[in-house]
């Protein structure tokens, strides 16, 4: 009998409720848009860079299927003991998670067949070595296909954000916030030339994006994704004894844009690169 006719889930199980819902709304979209390009393949070895709380590292799993081994990494330990519960519950048996960074990933030479990445190999502490180590584990043929979130996210709130700044007199604070920005959003076109330095050939390149909407600026200020994942950073732009006042004014700001355009929106442009190894680079 087939392990998928096992069915007997509890629907009342707490441990199982807090994992159906599992899909984290921020990288859906760019994880979505990936899962449509990976090449899916029977017996192939797979890896997830920044495999975070399991999406789409589960989903990839799952579809693949037990003739494949899929690989985590992730410096994360609270995140990855929260994919092992659910690669448990899930009754998942073909995935395994590796805790560490992904500048040193514990497998063999030539020995993977698919890397694919939500937003996570633009937030390593060194791309270059991360991208020397995706060459050195990848096969030839192998595919490399990952998302990254481009400069101009959330441009609305930067574009304030460089507003006020400027009229506060803090150009030291501007060109943090710059350097800020180009530290996570790097342009397509250096992972392009950094890729077919290290034996991948760019198969496509492709651009999209989504909206967040608010109706005011203080709604986005307080939404638990702005506060767990941005404000600290955007804090760091601003000299402590300054932070209030800053806030304030952009707070006021925005607030004033929603009034007048019925809405706030930020901005997600994203990208897409599907690359294939087609040399080795030594």
């Amino acid at each position: 009998m087939g392990d998928y006719l096992k069915t007997n889930y509890d629907l009342n199980d707490v441990e199982l409720v807090s994992v159906i819902d599992e899909l984290p709304l921020w990288s859906a979209p760019f994880g979505l848009r990936l899962l449509e390009k990976i090449k899916y393949k029977k017996n192939i070895t797979a890896l997830d860079i920044g495999s975070g709380f399991g999406f789409p590292l589960l989903e990839v799993a799952m579809r693949l299927g037990n003739s494949c081994k899929v690989y985590g990494i992730d410096p994360w330990e609270a995140a990855v003991q929260r994919i092992k519960t659910k690669i448990n519950i899930y009754r998942i048996t073909n995935t395994e998670i590796i805790t560490g960074v992904a500048e040193k990933i514990l497998l063999p030479d030539n020995s993977v067949d698919l890397i694919f990445s939500n937003n996570g190999l633009n937030n390593v502490g060194d791309l270059d070595v991360v991208l020397n180590e995706c060459s050195r584990i990848s096969k030839i043929d192998s595919q490399l296909i990952f998302t990254f979130n481009t400069e101009k996210t959330m441009i609305e709130f930067y574009s304030v954000l460089e507003d006020v700044l400027h009229e506060k007199g803090l150009s030291n604070e501007i060109d943090l916030m710059k350097n800020h920005i180009y530290k996570k959003r790097k342009p397509p076109e250096m992972y392009v030339r950094l890729l077919t330095d290290r034996g991948y050939e760019v198969k496509d390149v492709s651009k999209h994006e989504f909206e967040y909407c608010f109706v005011d600026g203080s709604t986005m200020f307080n939404h638990f994704l702005i506060k767990l994942a941005f404000i600290e950073s955007w804090k760091e732009i601003i000299p402590e004894g300054r932070q209030n006042e800053i806030f304030a004014e952009i707070e006021k700001r925005l607030n004033r844009l929603a009034e007048n355009e019925g809405v706030f929106k930020l901005s997600v442009p994203y990208v897409l690169i599907n690359a294939e190894k087609i040399r080795n680079n030594n």
